[in-house]
Formats: C-alpha cells, sequence, structure tokens
C-alpha cells in the first residue's frame, strides 16, 4: 500500500509539472503576449524578484483571511449546532441564511467599508460572512445523522440533550466538520481579497489590483500563484488533522482497500 501511495503522488506531481510545461511551451509556440497570459518562467521570476515587497501583503492577506476564518469557524459551529438540534431554529434560520448566502459578497463589501472603514476590518468580515454558511450546514447535517434510537436509548439511561449533543452529536459530526473547513479555508480567501481589490491599501488583492491596472500581468499572475500556494498549504493541513482526529471515519475503507 505505501509503494502504491508513493507512486499516486509521483504521478500527481508529475502532472502537475507537465500542466506548467504545457503552459510554457504554449506561449512560446503561439508567441502569445506577456499582457494577455505570460509564461510560467516569467511568473516565478516576477514573484522571486518581487518576493521582499510581496512579504509584508502576504502576511495582511494571511492575518486577516485567517481571523475571519477563525470567527466563521466559530459563529459556523454555534449555528449549526443550534440549527441542528431544534427544529424551530432550523425552520427560522435556514431560511436566513441561505438568503444572505445568495448575496453576492462583493455587494456586501461596501456596507462594510460604509460602516467600519477602509481597511482590514471590511476584509475580516467579507471572510467571515463568506465561509460560515458551508460550516453551519455540514455542522446541522452531522447533527441530523444522529439516529433517533441511539438518543432514545441515551435518554434512557438518564442523558440530557446537552450530554447528548456533547458526547456523540459534536463527535459525529467531525467528518462533516473537517469537509467543511477544507472548503471554507478557500472560501475566506476569496472574500479578503475580494475586499482588499475595493477598500484597503495593504494586500494581495490590493497588490493584484494596482498591477493590473499597471499592465504588470506577471505580477498580478504572481498573486494569483501566491493564494493558491496559501490555499494549498491550509488544505494540507486541515487534511493532516482531520487524518488524526477523524481516522475512524475512514478506517473501514481502509480495511476494505487493503
Amino acid at each position: 500500500m505505501f509503494g502504491i501511495d508513493v507512486r499516486q503522488k509521483a504521478w500527481s506531481a508529475g502532472l502537475i509539472v507537465l500542466f506548467f510545461v504545457a503552459w510554457e511551451l504554449f506561449c512560446l509556440m503561439t508567441g502569445m503576449s506577456d499582457l494577455v497570459l505570460p509564461r510560467p518562467s516569467q511568473v516565478f521570476v516576477t514573484l522571486v524578484q518581487r518576493f521582499p515587497v510581496l512579504w509584508p501583503h502576504i502576511v495582511q492577506t494571511l492575518a486577516t483571511t485567517m481571523l475571519g476564518f477563525v470567527l466563521g469557524v466559530a459563529l459556523g459551529v454555534a449555528l449549526g449546532a443550534i440549527i441542528g438540534v431544534s427544529k424551530t431554529a432550523y425552520d427560522t434560520c435556514y431560511p436566513l441564511l441561505i438568503g444572505f448566502s445568495s448575496i453576492p459578497k462583493v455587494a456586501v463589501v461596501p456596507i462594510f467599508v460604509l460602516w467600519f472603514g477602509s481597511g482590514t476590518v471590511p476584509a475580516v468580515l467579507t471572510a467571515l460572512s463568506i465561509c460560515f454558511f458551508p460550516i453551519v450546514v455540514n455542522i446541522a447535517t452531522g447533527l441530523a445523522t444522529t439516529e433517533p434510537e441511539l438518543e432514545d436509548v441515551l435518554k434512557a439511561l438518564g442523558a440530557s440533550k446537552l450530554d447528548i449533543l456533547w458526547n456523540v452529536g459534536l463527535p459525529r459530526t467531525m467528518p462533516f466538520f473537517f469537509a467543511s473547513l477544507k472548503v471554507a479555508i478557500s472560501y475566506a480567501f476569496v472574500g479578503a481579497v475580494l475586499s482588499e481589490t475595493v477598500a484597503s491599501n495593504r494586500g494581495i488583492g490590493n497588490v493584484m489590483m494596482t498591477a493590473s491596472s499597471n499592465f504588470n500581468v506577471p505580477l498580478v499572475f504572481a498573486g494569483l500563484f501566491v493564494l493558491a500556494g496559501l490555499g494549498v498549504a491550509l488544505y494540507v493541513v486541515f487534511s493532516l488533522i482531520e487524518g488524526q482526529v477523524t481516522g475512524w471515519a475512514t478506517r473501514k475503507n481502509d480495511v476494505i482497500a487493503t
């Protein structure tokens, strides 16, 4: 199994490298202008050359994203738990959440700017407002999978609703929770960068907007590469934590695979 896993990862890495090679060759063979699609080599050179300048903006975007993400996780878990255990809360809150989630967040950013001014706060709130919804849905769904028969047995043994929620409901939501985290972190980056392009003078989003106005397309793509790298790194971190926390949920699949 270990050898197969290594070969699979090698194939995946090879396909990623092949993608960038194909991109490079396509630009060279077609004579593609840098203003339309820069070559990956140009993007990497720009990233290395401008990294000292980009670093403070990377830190700013990462900080606002993570703060919005953490607040979104806290809000999402709380709302998801309430909706998952209460039929009244489900009927009341769920339509409101769906309606709020359907609003394009680019329309919400000017409201945040009007309330809090430009800068970090709108970016944090935009990241929060985008990333909390999948967490709410997955937590509520995970709680809904608790069998009524199990709840009846626990109640017969003297367990309260809070005991059932804490000892059975929330642990059973862990696979759903970590699945939502991997989606939510990407959404948080989208929200933070969106706000930075509209109402901030710091962050990768602001760098990309400035570079775009100056027709510095390689720098725009360098910003995209940075965001992609940060997103993939955080995804891998959450996947590793998920494997440690929810290994019991995938153990059956592992046994079948062997």
